[in-house]
């Protein structure tokens, strides 16, 4: 291996007297600016959005809020395994059971129920491990991705904000 020589490679790129002026900084910076300014008011056109009025179209991949599933019947496909809970690294699930009785037999497939179900969003990274881990299919990151809010308590997604109206099947797996 060889050696380099510290004080040849100093004085190879040693900055020009130029270089060394504040206002030659100054200009190339805003030379830079200027440039931006150009492509983007002239040559290509906005790059910004109207928001309200158009919406951003996002890839089929994109993780926007949770949303929980229901099925074909119209019964809720969470069962309360906690699996979503458990595998999510921010610790922004919470779960809570109940225990199925006759009188809302129709509504849950199996024994169990989600009683309480939260995601805090504050918390969540939007990996979407609670997505992978879900056994049923019960949740997906397929929601809207306006996610602004004016108060800490909106921004906390319960049961009742996620649960999808009409079932149906799910369509395919995330690519």
């Amino acid at each position: 291996m060889g050696t380099v020589n510290v004080i040849n490679v100093a004085a190879k790129h040693k900055p020009a007297w130029y270089q060394r002026l504040y206002s030659y900084s100054i200009a190339n910076g805003l030379w830079i600016t200027l440039k931006h300014f150009i492509k983007a008011a002239f040559l290509k056109g906005a790059v910004t959005l109207e928001f309200p009025e158009k919406k951003r179209k996002f890839s089929n991949r994109f993780r926007g809020m949770h949303t929980m599933k229901r099925d074909e019947i119209g019964r809720e496909r969470c069962t309360s395994c906690f699996c979503c809970m458990w595998i999510c690294p921010a610790d922004a699930i919470k779960i809570e059971a109940g225990h199925v009785t006759p009188e809302i037999q129709h509504l849950h497939p199996e024994d169990k129920f989600a009683k309480k179900f939260e995601i805090d969003l504050l918390r969540c990274i939007f990996c979407g491990m609670c997505e992978e881990a879900c056994p049923k299919g019960a949740i997906y990151l397929d929601g809207p991705a306006e996610m602004a809010a004016d108060n800490r308590e909106d921004l906390i997604l319960t049961k009742e904000r996620m649960m999808q109206k009409v079932g149906g099947p799910i369509l395919g797996e995330r690519l």
